[in-house]
Parts: structure tokens; sequence; C-alpha cells
């Protein structure tokens, strides 16, 4: 309930304000009179004129209480308030008019007509100026942040609206690429061209530039934010209004350029109805569940209907946080949640905890995926990787799920590392075993490099922004394809409603990206300079250290080329020969007598032998993709 003082306040306000619609109704009647009549102080005609401006000053009052208009706080005043205003302006001319031919006031019959349109002008003029000197006064402890919207749509209008309430921040610009915007004034300013923002940035008055244009396609936004990295001031992306009423301040909702604007394509939708439909009330387990890949379909499965998800999982800290993190969630959605700690590698762990917990989905995204370490720990990487894999998959064989997924990665293909021959080699034994296993559907999903997982490029890029530089990058022309975690997981999970046994499914991932060029724009985005030959004075430097070993400047997602089309536009079914049963079991054989006797060499040239090619060797096909 608002205090005695509040309420005085507001009193003390309304008065003031009904005042000051009082003192400009006789100004408007007496300048109505002198343009009217052409005489500065025509006293026999305001003599005559006494009658009807009080009945004019009483009519207002009324109307302008009825409308609430004193009530109304000027600096939110919005198209809709001002149009009472001319409601009311337009009555009162109407009844002054009236009254004074019915009344026969001597009054000059123009003149009711011309007061109504002086008395709105004063009282628009008068409001507008009072907003302005109420801002100026809330920031007169400091200078105003300055600050310019691209995009004059409604939610650019709803912004500015907004800021108008802040004393921190003024909207010094507007920008919108449509012409038919450009020259609009939008609440005292003026709607110009994109180019107007550089040459406001450029000459120090602009602090910050929100790109206001939520509805935009995801690839659209990320243009327009790429058109404005080398200004001098930061860009920021907004949600949209919705969003930012129920972040509970319009500034918290504006969020700096994030991983997801790096792609330069619109995110993926993909189709949710589907999955749950082929995930509802089963058991699914996830391999790998604390990681990035594996903890995102955890999330997802648990709006999926399920009757229990089991957490599976080496690291006791990252499976204590992702259950940790679930458990409530899945109370409120009535999903059973079972955290199992243990190792793939472990058959008789593995086939217990499927038994036990009736298991019937299997999505196997635990790996170990960090190019430079598995290359640093052969064996260790064929042990989890290939054998890790096939423990599994004849476990679930022998338990008949009904279905296993393989999280798999565009660096099996064709690969130069052993992280990449190792998930070859387990995407083998997985069409391998299909051929044995008719009461379960195996499948693999190929996806590119995962923006914000654990060891991305993105969060080392911004720890190095962030620390002042420089900027590491292995080589200018290294390209990678991307997308966003929960993408990942999604096309994981719909390609698990699709499988029918052995497919790999591809994502359409749009044009690959230079990972110097994806440097360059988060510094320029996080409003600093990139050093270089061109601009010596700049804030930071992109080093080149190289290529690490068994690295590819260009990654694949297709072994070959023959694909077919799935239910969904974004993802393709690529069709790629497997190697008889005795070359996998003469492979697998080889590897684990490798293994056996320490022999990192001979695990190498095993693995090169089957899955792998020579670094810058392109024309050599692995055995899975011969005719």
């Amino acid at each position: 309930m608002p205090s005695v003082e509040t309420r005085s306040a507001r009193t003390l306000k309304t008065l003031a304000v009904v005042g000051f619609d009082a003192l400009v109704l006789p100004l408007a009647l007496y300048l109505a009179f002198v343009l009217r009549l052409g005489d500065l102080w025509p006293a026999e005609h305001l003599a005559n004129g006494l009658p009807l401006w009080a009945l004019l000053q009483i009519t207002a009052l009324v109307l302008a209480f009825a409308a609430g208009i004193p009530s109304t706080k000027i600096s939110t005043l919005d198209g809709r308030g001002y149009g009472k205003l001319a409601a009311i302006t337009i009555a009162l001319g109407v009844i002054g008019t009236a009254a004074n031919l019915i009344m026969s006031m001597g009054v000059p019959r123009t003149v009711p007509a011309i007061f109504g349109l002086i008395y709105f002008c004063l009282l628009f003029v008068g409001r507008l100026l009072v907003d302005e000197l109420v801002a100026r006064a809330r920031g007169s402890g400091g200078r105003r942040q300055r600050v310019a919207i691209y995009g004059a749509g409604s939610a650019g209008v709803q912004l500015q609206s907004a800021f108008r309430q802040s004393p921190e921040i003024s909207v010094v610009a507007f920008a919108d690429d449509d012409p038919k915007m450009q020259g609009v004034i939008i609440g005292g300013v003026r709607v110009s061209a994109p180019q107007r923002l550089r040459e406001l940035a450029k000459r120090g008055k602009l602090d910050r530039i929100l790109i206001a244009i939520p509805s935009a396609p995801r690839n659209r936004q990320a243009e327009i934010a790429d058109d404005l990295a080398d200004l001098p001031c930061p860009v920021q992306m907004l949600p949209g209004y919705v969003d930012l009423l129920i972040s509970g301040s319009v500034v918290s909702g504006a969020r700096p350029v994030n991983s997801t604007d790096l792609l330069g394509r619109s995110e993926v939708d993909l189709n949710i109805p589907e999955i749950r439909a082929a995930f509802a009330g089963t058991v699914a387990m996830v391999t790998g569940a604390g990681g990035s890949i594996g903890s995102e379909l955890c999330r997802q499965l648990l709006s999926c209907g399920l009757k229990r998800l089991v957490l599976f999982e080496q690291s006791e800290y990252a499976l204590f946080s992702i259950d940790r993190e679930l458990k409530a969630l899945a109370d409120a959605r009535g999903v059973e949640l079972v955290a199992v700690l243990g190792s793939i590698r472990d058959a008789e762990r593995v086939t217990e905890t499927m038994r036990r917990h009736g298991v019937r989905t299997i999505l196997h995204a635990a790996a170990y995926k960090h190019v430079p370490l598995v290359e640093a720990n052969v064996l260790e990487g064929v042990l989890n990787n290939v054998f890790g894999t096939r423990t599994l998959a004849e476990a679930a064989r022998e338990a008949g799920i009904d279905r296993f997924i393989l999280v798999s990665t565009d660096k099996a293909v064709r690969p130069t590392n052993v992280m990449g021959g190792t998930k070859r080699m387990a995407e083998i034994v997985i069409q391998d075993l299909q051929k044995r296993a008719p009461d379960t559907k195996f499948a693999m999903v190929r996806f590119g490099n995962v923006l914000e997982s654990s060891g991305s490029v993105v969060p080392i890029f911004r720890e190095q922004i962030a620390s002042g530089g420089p900027v590491t990058v292995t080589h200018p022309e290294m390209t990678r394809y991307f997308m966003t975690v929960p993408e990942a997981a999604r096309l994981v999970l719909l390609a698990g409603s699709y499988a029918e046994g052995g497919e790999v499914y591809v994502l359409d991932m749009g044009q690959p990206i230079k990972i110097a060029d994806m440097a360059r724009r988060m510094i320029e985005l996080s409003g600093h300079s990139v050093r270089d030959a061109d601009t010596p004075d700049g804030d930071i430097e992109i080093v080149f250290t190289g290529p690490r070993p068994g690295e590819k400047l260009f990654e694949e997602l297709l072994i070959g080329d023959n694909t077919l089309p799935t239910p969904h536009a974004k993802i393709q079914r690529a069709l790629e020969d497997c190697p008889t049963q005795l070359e996998v079991a003469s492979a697998l054989q080889e590897l684990q007598s490798a293994v056996a006797s320490e022999s990192v060499k001979t695990a190498r040239a095993i693995l090169t032998r089957y899955a792998m090619v020579q670094p810058g060797d392109a024309t050599k096909v692995p055995v899975s993709a011969a005719e």
C-alpha cells in the first residue's frame, strides 16, 4: 500500500498537471482570437468569450479526469495517450462551436476550432518539454550512455519506450535497412540508414549499438552483427520484448553477441513431437551423461515423457553435477532419475545396469574426443573409444535393447589423427554388429564441432580475449563445421527415432567456418580491434601456432557422395559400405594385441591401415569406403 508521502507526491503531481492545462487553455483561446481577428488585444471579443472560456475550462477538466490524463506519467505517455489528448481537444472544439451558435455568444464561428488545434499543440509541446527536463534531471548525476538501436520495427520502438524510463541511457540514433522506414521519426529520433551508425561510432558519439530485430532469421542477425563488428563500440543482440519483460530488466535482457551468433546461419529446428513419440514411456540410458553432449541429451530427454533415465558416467564429479542439476526437473516431470558410476569398458557393470533398470534405449556419448590428448595417449583412446564401444554395444545386443545410437564426429571421416581413427573404428564396430543383431536397431549420428563444449575454441577464445590476448589459431586456413549443443542433442534424438538399423546420419550444417575468421569476429564483437600489419595499433593480436599433430585443415561429413533424404530436411542418411565381418574381427584382434603389448607404434599403424589416412593424403580411402 502506498505511503502517505507517496500519495501526497502523486496528488501534487496531479494538481501540477491540472494547473498547467488550466493555464494553457485561456492562452490557447486568446491566441485563437488573435489569429482569427489579427488584433493582439481584441478586448470586446475577449469579453464576449468569457462564457465560452468558462464552459471550455469546466469541460476540459471533466474530460481530462474521465480519461485519466492528469494521473498518467508524462514519461509513459505514448501514442494512445496523445490520442486521448487529441480526442479531448476535438470534443472541446465541437462543444465550443455548438455552444457559440446555440447561445449566441458573439464569438467568431471559427474561433473554437482554431482554439482546439492550438490547445492540443500547446499540450503536446509542453509535455515533451517536461519529459525532456525530467530526463535531463535524472541523468544529471553522470553522462548518460548513448545508445543506437538497429531495427525500427515493433521491438525497436518498444525498446526505446522502455529506455525513456532509464536515467542512465539515452537513445540517440535509430537505424534500419528498410528504405521505407528511413526518415521516419520515432520518439523524436529520426530513423537513418545503417551507414549513419558507422559515422556516429567513428566520431565517438555512440557508446553501444543494440540490434533489436528478434524476428529476423539468425543468419541475418549474424550478418548485421558482422557488418558492425569493426566499430569502436560494443554490439549487442536484443531478445524479443516478451523475453525482456520476463528477464525483469531491459538492460539485463541485452546480451553480447554470443557463440550462436557466430554460426552465420539459423539454428536447426528439429521436430520435438517426433522425438517424444519415439521415447515416451521408455527407459533410456545416456553414457557420458556428464559431458557436453551427454548432459544436453539428458536435459532434452526429460521432456519426452520417459519412464526412467539412467545417467551412466565415469567421472564422479561430472555425474554428481548432472544428477544434482536434473533431480528437481525429473521429479517435477515424473521421471525416475538413476545415477550410475561406471566405465563402458566394464562389461559386467554395463550389463547389470541394463538388466536392473530395464534399459530399452542407449545413447552412447561417452568418448575421449580431444585430438591432441588422444594423440598423446593412443592406447587409452583405443581402449575407450573402440573397445568401450564394442563392450557396450555387445551388451546391448545380448540384452535385446531396442535402440543403440552412437554419437560420432566429422573427424571420423577420412581421419588423420588417432581420435578420428578410433571414432571411425567405433562406427565400423557398430555397423558390423548390426548384421548380427536383428532385435536391436544400431545407428550413428555424425556432426561437426559443438560450440561451447568443453575444450572448444569459443570458450578458449573468450578467455584469451578477456586476458588481453593473444588469440591463438593453428592455421589461417583451418576450417570447421559448427553447431550448437542443443542442435547436436536434438539431432541425435531425432536420428534415434528414424533408426531402422545400421544407418549413418549427418546434419546439413551449412558452410564451414574459418577458425581465424571466428577469432577475428569474436575480438571485434567484444569491442576490441585486431592488431595486425594493417592495424598495428589494434588491441588484440591473432597468433598462428601451426597445426597440431594429426590435425586436418578441412573436415568432412561424408565418406562418399551417396546420401538419402530423411523426414527432416536438415538430416541426411549416408550410404557407406562396411568392411566384412572377417576384416573387422581381424582389425579388432590386432588392436587388442597391440594394446596388450603396450605398443603405441603398432596400434597407430593398425588404425592407419583400417580407419585412417596419412596427413595430406586426401586420395587414400579407408577400407570402410571400398566398393
